[in-house]
């Protein structure tokens, strides 16, 4: 198995990176932690530059089955009043869509065109990622093997750690980092089912910084009825959180007061809390960009690498395109450390800008800015806002993630222009 690649984590990120390295006639082999990878979290979006990636994989057929392609986004202020809206995916000029989809529905997407196309063999369950050395011939991995209580050592090209925010390959590299950091606000986040609200494919936030309503579809069922993923956002300072856990399910009375007047003529916000099933309480928590990522034969991607606060709906985006450069670069006849010190020389400063710009909000800062300008609400926006900063603020970040319609349109008709 010394010219497979080994993946630790079988993610969104993963998995993408295990079935774009197959496409190219390497060998992958995916080890898993839990015994049984199952649909957790709840809803995400795909930015038009990670959709390329997907569709150019075959994915497109796939992902309109269990998704929603966005039509736009729109900022409104706690009084329902809007504050900027711009177009989204194919209606912004965009040659690939954006999806709203549930993070579970897409991982399970993955699993099964991993297993369809690489095998059922690929994703190995019940190991987790103790450690490992580099060899004359690559690396040795170590995994604790759930089930047999047992260490195994597999041999492989590289290892590529996918293993999240709490990865334990970071854990190892830069073992006095601690916890990730949180950012003095709690996360609610949880599916309802409802009626079509504006145009039935649109994304909202409403609100400000400390208190902040997030909602989208995520599916349409057959009576026209959506199933819309919502995050409820307030400051809570002070609090001391513990590992972040997307299973950590909480009553809506932790939060649910904050909304109670969040009543507006297009949607009723309290009445879609009321109708979810449960909820996650999840800390707005993120790590500083590091150094390095790539240590001899192995390199730290997606999460692991660069966990970034829920902001511009970009982290799964980073992760994918991660696995797009990283694999063209293995797929280079060069030496394995080579590679991934190439795919990190791009990839590490683009995030390391990401995460240090959604720490000040990101676009949504538009929000921020209408509260302390207009606390009471405003007639006229562009009297608070003028329209060429609501223009600066979301060019501005579509720049620094890479998703400017020109850039994006570019990869199509060059795809080796971002490699």
């Amino acid at each position: 198995m010394s010219d497979t690649i080994l993946i630790a984590g079988a993610g969104p990120v993963g998995l993408t990176l295990a079935l774009s390295l197959h496409g190219q006639g390497k060998k992958v082999r995916v080890f898993e932690q839990v015994s049984e990878v199952r649909p957790l979290g709840v809803g995400i979006n795909l930015l038009p530059h990670s959709v390329r990636v997907l569709h150019q994989m075959g994915l497109e057929s796939a992902l309109d089955e269990v998704a929603i392609r966005t039509s736009a986004l729109h900022y409104y202020n706690k009084y329902g009043q809007q504050i900027w809206t711009e177009p989204r995916g194919l209606a912004a000029g965009y040659q690939y869509p954006q999806y709203s989809i549930h993070r579970g529905e897409f991982q399970q997407l993955l699993l099964r065109e991993v297993t369809a196309r690489i095998g059922p063999e690929t994703v190995v369950g019940n190991h987790a990622l103790t450690g490992w050395r580099d060899t004359s011939r690559g690396i040795e991995a170590t995994f604790y093997d759930r089930e047999s209580s047992r260490e195994v050592k597999v041999a492989g090209a590289s290892l590529i750690a996918a293993d999240g925010i709490n990865s334990t390959a970071r854990a190892i590299l830069y073992p006095n980092e601690g916890a990730p950091i949180y950012g003095g606000r709690l996360l609610w986040r949880a599916v309802s089912r409802s009626e079509p609200f504006l145009d039935g494919h649109t994304m909202f936030m409403a609100g400000y910084q400390d208190c902040k309503f997030v909602a989208y579809p995520i599916k349409q069922h057959a009576d026209g009825t959506l199933l819309v993923n919502w995050i409820a956002e307030l400051s809570v300072p002070g609090y001391q959180p513990d590992v972040q856990d997307w299973n950590k399910r909480v009553k809506i009375d932790a939060f649910s007061d904050s909304f109670n007047s969040w009543k507006f003529n297009w949607i009723d916000i309290p009445q879609l809390i009321a109708g979810c099933d449960q909820v996650f309480e999840f800390p707005l928590s993120d790590r500083d960009p590091k150094p390095q990522w790539t240590f001899g034969n192995m390199t730290l991607i997606g999460d692991a690498a660069h966990p970034m606060y829920p902001i511009g709906s970009n982290g799964a985006s980073q992760g994918i395109l991660d696995a797009e450069k990283l694999c063209h670069e293995l797929c280079q006849s060069q030496p394995t450390h080579h590679a991934l010190l190439n795919y990190e020389a791009e990839r590490r400063p683009a995030t390391a800008k990401i995460v240090l710009l959604n720490r000040q909000n990101g676009p949504e800062q538009v929000m921020q800015i209408a509260e302390e300008r207009a606390p009471g609400g405003f007639q006229n926006i562009n009297e608070i806002i003028p329209r060429h900063e609501l223009e600066e603020i979301a060019l501005r970040y579509k720049q620094t993630a890479g998703f400017t319609i020109e850039a994006v349109n570019k990869e199509l008709r060059d795809p080796s222009a971002g490699s």
